[in-house]
């Protein structure tokens, strides 16, 4: 490998990128991740692991702690509908406990790090380099607004209807074994179990909703400590391409739906298997068509979940829904799970 520094550089270390780097790892692809964070990072979203989700990721070697729960529950302060997973459970992992387990694994298999931050990519016929790194391929799973992608020109525009997340654990005994998600007019708010005592709630709405916009999970979380609240947005990011010459795009980067299905961990790490394989064979390109496959029921789905509450009578309209069609809403969570 002269002249290179690595066969991969992965700019971000988030969970994206750590899937590409034991990726690469297992191929036997020397690999520096560029991340000027430090570990754990922290970040909002929904901290759970459908089934599939963490399959992807014990195939990796990786097993993170947290609460198993059995399926998913909608809700909407009076109406209930739920429907269990038919091929494993899921798990509740906080976004650190996540992140370390990912971290420790990555250098257990020989990854090496740098505390760089990248802002502007270089690339020939032959390799990229970026932050003083020379490498054959560079990865880019720098989140929703990557400073990668608008490096190399690849262009990417908020979609609508702009929504956000906000995210934040409270303190209280953990009351269901199903993650819960409570629909009010205004957005909705994802009730998740990480540990017997801590549960997160991530918020998703188009305007500014708060614990108020439900006030049945408002009277059961009152007088709960809270810690930090976290925020991310705009959710949908339309992106034109995931691949510019050896540049490719995984995770958030690569384009983003919405959060309302819960599967963005499993699609980052499949994200990674399939850029890591175009890697290994010298066919970036190939990768775009790949991504298209491992994203497409996905994008349908929750573009369809998405468009059809984004009104006030779509989002009152969801859970009576649910509940009346059981097995419908049940294959939906199993085809989303896994």
């Amino acid at each position: 490998m002269t002249g290179f520094d690595a066969d991969v550089l992965v700019v971000g270390g988030g969970p994206g990128g750590l899937g590409v780097a034991l990726h690469a790892r297992a191929q036997g692809l020397s690999v520096i991740v560029a991340e000027p964070r430090e570990s754990p990072i922290d970040k909002a979203c929904g901290e759970g692991l459908m089934p599939g989700g963490l399959a992807a990721l014990a195939d990796l070697g990786v097993d993170p702690a947290g609460m198993p729960f059995r399926g998913i529950a909608y809700s909407d302060g009076t109406r209930r509908a739920q429907a269990c997973f038919r091929n494993g459970v899921g798990r509740g992992v906080r976004r650190t406990t996540l992140h370390a387990a990912l971290v420790d694994r990555a250098k257990e298999v020989g990854t090496v790090w740098v505390s760089a931050k990248v802002t502007s990519v270089a690339q020939d016929a032959d390799g990229v380099s970026a932050a003083g790194i020379r490498a054959r391929y560079l990865v880019g799973a720098d989140g929703l607004h990557s400073a990668v992608r608008r490096s190399v020109g690849i262009t990417s525009v908020a979609g609508r209807p702009r929504r956000v997340g906000l995210r934040t654990h409270y303190t209280v005994p953990v009351w269901s074994d199903f993650v819960e998600v409570h629909w009010s007019p205004r957005g909705e708010a994802y009730v998740t179990p990480v540990e017997p005592n801590l549960v997160g709630v991530a918020i998703l709405s188009s305007e500014r909703a708060d614990l108020s916009c439900f006030p049945w999970l408002q009277a059961r979380l009152e007088g709960a400590a809270h810690g930090r609240e976290r925020g991310c947005g705009p959710l949908r990011q339309v992106v034109s391409r995931r691949v510019a010459g050896r540049v490719l795009l995984v995770g958030d980067a690569a384009g983003y739906e919405d959060a309302l299905t819960g599967e963005g961990m499993s699609l980052a790490v499949k994200q990674a298997a399939a850029a890591v394989a175009a890697i290994a064979t010298d066919r970036p390109a190939g990768y775009e068509k790949d991504w298209h496959r491992i994203t497409r029921r996905y994008r349908l789905l929750t573009r369809a979940l998405v468009l059809g509450t984004a009104t006030p009578f779509g989002k009152r309209a969801i859970v009576p829904s649910a509940a009346a069609v059981p097995a419908a809403f049940g294959l939906a969570v199993n085809t989303l799970g896994r």
